[in-house]
């Protein structure tokens, strides 16, 4: 799988539309994920309007690059789920799917963290108007890159132990 060796996170896109296709291959991407007890905890909304684009770029102090991404991929998550302490994790893998179908696609992505940040959470929940069994899991913009960047290599075996 050499998605994993050339993902990167990209935070500069081309004045391109991202096609519905490959949007909802990204998606389908995430919710093929595993999640415990199979609770599929995820709910996405995929936000093209540049006016909601822009509040969303500034949920947080790392976020405002995402103004100009084509499209941003919230996830969140449903609250009312049988192993709730599971939802980030499940809502994690969800993304590095979607991540590694956005390289396939040759697009660029970042993730950017909302939760578990209450305030972050909060202040997307209300843009998006969400009901209060949902919240934000992060912010996904997704494009064309502007340009190609390799990824550094992050192999560092002092990091692994054995134990026999």
């Amino acid at each position: 799988m050499n998605e994993i060796y050339k993902r990167i996170s990209v935070r500069n896109y081309l004045e391109k539309d991202v096609e519905d296709e490959k949007i909802l291959q990204i998606i389908k991407a995430g919710m093929q994920s595993p999640s415990a007890k199979n609770q599929q905890p995820w709910e996405f909304f995929v936000v093209k309007n540049k006016n909601v684009i822009e509040k969303l770029s500034k949920a947080s102090p790392y976020s405002n690059f995402s103004k100009e991404a084509p499209v941003i991929i919230v996830a969140c998550y449903r609250n009312n789920i049988p192993e709730p302490d599971f939802k980030l994790i499940d809502l994690a893998i969800s993304v590095e799917n979607m991540w590694l179908e956005v390289e396939t696609l040759g697009l660029g992505a970042c993730m950017i963290g909302i939760a578990p940040v209450k305030e972050r959470v909060e202040y997307v929940n209300k843009i998006l108007n969400l009901d209060s069994n949902l919240n934000t899991f992060c912010l996904f913009p997704v494009g064309y890159p502007a340009k190609k960047h390799k990824q550094q290599n992050r192999y560092d075996e002092n990091k692994i132990h054995f134990i026999n």
